[in-house]
C-alpha cells in the first residue's frame, strides 16, 4: 500500500469512526512499539514458546518453576515498557467522547498508564498475582523482589524477550530455579493474575465486555489477529447485532469476513492520525 492509498484508507476510516460510539478492541500488535513482543505473524501462525497451559500450572510444580524462571528474566522488558503514541491518542479518543469503551487482550497495563478508564482487560493483568491456595494478593512487583532474592545467580541473565512477560531461558537456568512461596499460607501455587491457555475468562469480565458491545455503534479492532474467541466472540456479537466491524491491522484475521474495513497500517501511526482528524486533543 503506497503513500495515497494509506492516506484514503485511513481518511474512509475516520469518516466510518465520526459521530459513532466506539468500542475499542485492542490485541498485541498495539504494544509491539512499546517494546512487547506480540505472538503470531502477519499469517496469524504463533510463534515463541510453546503457552502455558492452565492446567498444566495448576497441577505441575516442574510447569510453575519453569514459568517464574523464564517470567523473572522477562519482566524487566515488562516493567520497563512504556505506552507509545498508539495507546496515548486511544485515550485521547476516550477523554473526547469518541471511544465508549475499551476491551484489551493484553495484559501489560499500558491502556491505564496511557490514561484510559475502566479498562476491561479480558485476560488479566500480569501487575498482579495470585495465591492459588488462599486466594492472598500481591504486587507483580513483591514477586519479582521474592524470585530475585530467592535466585540471585539469574539476575544478571539476559534472555530474548517473549510475549507477557516470558522469555527464552536455557535449560541449565531452569534446574537451579528456586521458586518462591506464599508470604501468606507458604503454599507453592502463586499465579499472574492472567487467563492462560485452556482457563476461561471471569464470568464478569466476559458480561462487561458483551454490555459494552451493547452501548457502542462501531467496533474498532487494533492490532489483533482475534484468533482468541474471547475476542471474537465480541466481534461475532457486534455482528449479530447489525454493527460495523472495522480493523487497524498489519494481517489477516479471524473475523476478515466480517469487516467493513481493515487498515493494513502500524497502530502506532493510524491512531495519532485519527485522533487528530477526529479532534481529541
Amino acid at each position: 500500500m503506497d503513500q495515497t492509498q494509506a492516506l484514503e484508507a485511513l481518511s474512509m476510516l475516520c469518516r466510518r469512526l465520526a459521530g459513532a460510539p466506539v468500542l475499542a478492541l485492542t490485541g498485541a500488535g498495539i504494544s509491539t512499539a512499546s517494546g512487547i513482543p506480540d505472538y503470531r505473524d502477519t499469517e496469524g501462525v504463533r510463534r515463541g514458546n510453546a503457552p502455558m497451559m492452565h492446567q498444566e500450572f495448576v497441577s505441575s510444580l516442574q510447569a510453575r518453576k519453569r514459568y517464574w524462571a523464564r517470567a523473572m528474566v522477562g519482566w524487566h522488558g515488562v516493567v520497563q515498557a512504556r505506552p507509545n503514541p498508539a495507546h496515548e491518542a486511544l485515550a485521547r479518543l476516550q477523554a473526547a467522547g469518541h471511544v465508549v469503551s475499551v476491551v484489551t487482550q493484553n495484559v501489560d497495563g499500558l491502556h491505564e498508564q496511557a490514561g484510559s478508564r475502566d479498562v476491561i482487560e479480558l485476560h488479566g493483568n500480569l501487575h498482579r498475582v495470585v495465591c492459588l491456595d488462599c486466594a492472598a494478593t500481591l504486587t507483580r512487583a513483591a514477586m519479582q523482589t521474592a524470585l530475585e532474592e530467592a535466585n540471585p545467580s539469574l539476575q544478571d541473565v539476559r534472555a530474548v524477550l517473549a510475549p507477557d512477560g516470558d522469555a527464552q531461558l536455557a535449560a541449565r537456568f531452569l534446574e537451579q530455579f528456586t521458586l518462591p512461596l506464599c508470604p501468606a499460607c507458604s503454599g507453592d501455587r502463586l499465579k499472574p493474575d492472567v487467563v492462560f491457555f485452556g482457563d476461561g475468562v471471569a464470568t464478569h469480565t466476559a458480561r462487561a465486555a458483551l454490555e459494552a458491545t451493547e452501548r457502542a455503534a462501531v467496533m474498532l479492532v487494533i492490532g489483533s489477529s482475534l484468533m482468541a474467541y474471547s475476542s471474537y466472540r465480541l466481534c461475532l456479537e457486534m455482528s449479530r447485532q447489525g454493527k460495523p466491524l472495522l480493523a487497524i491491522n498489519m494481517g489477516r484475521t479471524r473475523a476478515d469476513a466480517l469487516l467493513a474495513l481493515k487498515v493494513r497500517q502500524p497502530c502506532e501511526g493510524a491512531l495519532p492520525w485519527l485522533a487528530d482528524q477526529l479532534g481529541a486533543a
